[in-house]
Formats: C-alpha cells, structure tokens, sequence
C-alpha cells in the first residue's frame, strides 16, 4: 500500500461506525485484499489516530479480521488511553472549579472539550496531549496568574504577550500541560471566534462550558488552517479531520453567516478535501467550485508525493513566514502587545542567532 492509499484506508475506516455504504466497502476489503498492517499503524499513529482506528474497527465488529497481535497491542495502547484521558477529565474539571470560584468561566476546547461533551462514544478514541481553554481577554492575566498559585508553571513565558495563548503551562503529578487562550484566531480574524461569540452558543456540562458543535467544528478546522497556516501546506491530520466529521453530524443545518470570503474560502476547500478521504459522507457540505477543484487536486499530488507540487508548497510556506513577520511589525505600530513583543526581540542577542541560522528555533509542537 502506498502512503496515499493507507491514508485514505485509515480515513475510511474512522466513519465506519457512521457511514453504513463505508462500513460495507472497507468489510470488502478487510475480507479480499492484503493490508499492509505496518503501514496502517505507522500512519494512524503519526496522525493520532490509533485509538479511534481501533474503536470504530471493534464497535463494526471487524477486529476478528485483523492479525491477533496487532489487535492485542490496539487493546494495550487504547487502555491506557483512556485511562489517560480519564485523568485529564478530571483535571479539566479542577481547573474549571478554581476558576468558577474566582467568578472566572472558561470555555473548554478541542479534545478537551470533547471529551466533556461526550463527543465520543469511547473516550480513549481521541489523543489528547494539551487541555485548551478560552478565558475573556479581561480574565487572561488573572487566569494564568491562579494556576501559578496552584503550582502551574511554564517553561519559557517571553515574548508570547502578543500570542493567542499563554505558553503551555505543567503542574507536578498532573498528567496534562494546560493552555490558556485569550484568543481562538490570529489577527485578522479573531472576532471570528472570540470569547463572547463562543459562551453565547456554548454548552453546559457538569458545570464546564464547552463551544457550541458549530463553533467547536470551526475552532478544530481554522485553528490548525489559519493559526499554522496549514491551509497553504495542504495538511491536514486524521485526528482533525475525524473531530470534524464527529461535530458535522452534531451540527443543525441552519448555520452561522461568518461574511469573510477568506474563512469561508478555508473552510470549503477544506471540506471538499475532508470529504474526499472520509468518502463523501452527507453531513460535510461544501461547494463544487474553480479554486475547491483547484485546491484538491494540488491536495491530492501531495499525498501522492509529487516533488514538483511539494517544491511548490515549499516556496508557499518560506513566503508565509516571511509575510508574517511583516505582519507583526505592521501590528507593532498599532498594538501594545504586538509592539511589546518587537522591542523585546530586537533587544535579544538570541534573536539574532536564530534569524541568522546559528541558533536553532524551539519546536511549538
């Protein structure tokens, strides 16, 4: 099997508890044609998908169709899953206590958030490294100030005055790091998905508040599109696009009216790729257009490793960074964070050393 072909298989096989025409057709091809095992665990793995591979396999009843050992090691690694996810419930819910009691509402994020609205039949399906919270931009000093008093701490807290969250944040014997958000979107588009537009739709939940399934969708697609300008890298990762699908079938069909061509440019043409890998299941909706058929077809010459299109995304994403330093000395003249952050850089010796290719840059992974 090829890279493309395991991505599309792994896809595939995440909608089967779902998608009935899918359930039969990946049935077929468990029964008839040779898996390459190896690659489907590297691949869901990689993509953070394992769990939820196995889940959707075990609930259609198909795990007698796969070798014993390697549904022996997908019990293993989904156990303790959810035994992890378990814990990190239960750390949501402390910090969402501490801060109620401060007259401080978060609203839960993510796989987070997920998980505390049920989004999953089997909380061990999503992998979750971070719980993501929203606070009001008035709360955010004061939020990040609280769990510093419960023991919260950060590696490194310089130069993030002007990012959509604080730097991820760690406590002794808590299994989860913590991310507090100020803000969803980057500049542009933050009022998109503020803190106010997001706790009038949102959900409540043993006393957590959770974004609205819509509002959640558009938090786990523009993030990752807009924020890691995965949209012109043509990336997308199975465990957002399964998250995605999950919330579309939640989603009523009288949805928000965002009025920005640009998101609603994102959205689409990520949709019609979702659609594609997922086999087109009813509850993604998009629109058949020039620039949507444009956009998958480079999408679908990426996965099949063309060197020409992965040159081309190469030159895109060197021109990205580069505009959005720009942007943020464009946004220094107009905002305090943003000219903060600046006066901060160019002061810094490091600064330089990075920008100078002698000191390597820290992964935000």
């Amino acid at each position: 099997m090829t890279y493309k072909e395991t991505l599309f298989f792994v896809a595939k096989c995440l909608t089967i508890s779902l998608e009935e025409q899918n359930k039969k057709e990946i049935e077929n091809q468990l029964k008839t044609t040779e898996i390459d095992w190896d690659a489907v665990v590297k691949v869901s793995t990689a993509n953070l998908v394992f769990t939820a591979l196995y889940c959707n396999l075990k609930r259609a009843n198909f795990t007698h169709l796969l070798p014993e050992e390697l549904v022996n090691y997908m019990i293993h690694i989904t156990d303790l899953n959810r035994e992890r996810n378990q814990q990190i419930i239960k750390q949501a819910k402390e910090i969402n206590e501490l801060l109620l009691a401060n007259n401080i509402t978060p609203i839960f994020l993510k796989g987070t958030g997920n998980l505390l609205e049920d989004l999953y039949t089997d909380i061990a399906e999503r992998m979750l490294g971070d719980i993501d919270f929203l606070v009001s931009q008035e709360d955010f000093k004061n939020t990040v100030r609280l769990l510093k008093k419960e023991g919260y701490s950060a590696e490194n807290e310089i130069y993030m005055d002007f990012h959509w969250h604080y730097p991820k944040m760690v406590k002794k014997n808590r299994i989860a790091a913590v991310e507090v958000h100020k803000n969803v979107l980057k500049k542009p588009y933050t009022s998109y998905l503020d803190y106010e537009t997001l706790i009038e739709n949102s959900l409540s939940v043993n006393n957590c508040k959770v974004a609205s399934f819509e509002n959640q969708s558009l938090v786990t697609i523009l993030q990752k599109q807009i924020n890691d300008n995965l949209y012109f890298s043509k990336t997308i990762s199975l465990r957002n696009l399964y998250d995605s699908f999950l919330l579309s079938v939640n989603i009523p069909s009288k949805k928000r009216d965002l009025k920005n061509k640009t998101i609603k440019k994102y959205l689409n043409n990520y949709n019609i790729c979702a659609a594609k890998l997922l086999n087109s299941p009813k509850s993604i909706e998009y629109t058949i257009n020039n620039d949507g058929t444009k956009y998958l077809e480079s999408y679908l010459k990426i996965m099949a490793n063309s060197k020409k299109e992965l040159r081309k995304i190469a030159i895109i994403n060197s021109y990205i960074k580069i505009k959005d330093k720009i942007k943020i000395l464009q946004y220094s003249f107009t905002d305090e964070e943003y000219k903060s952050y600046t006066f901060r850089r160019l002061k810094n010796f490091n600064f330089y050393l990075k920008n100078l290719g002698l000191k390597k840059s820290k992964s935000n992974s």
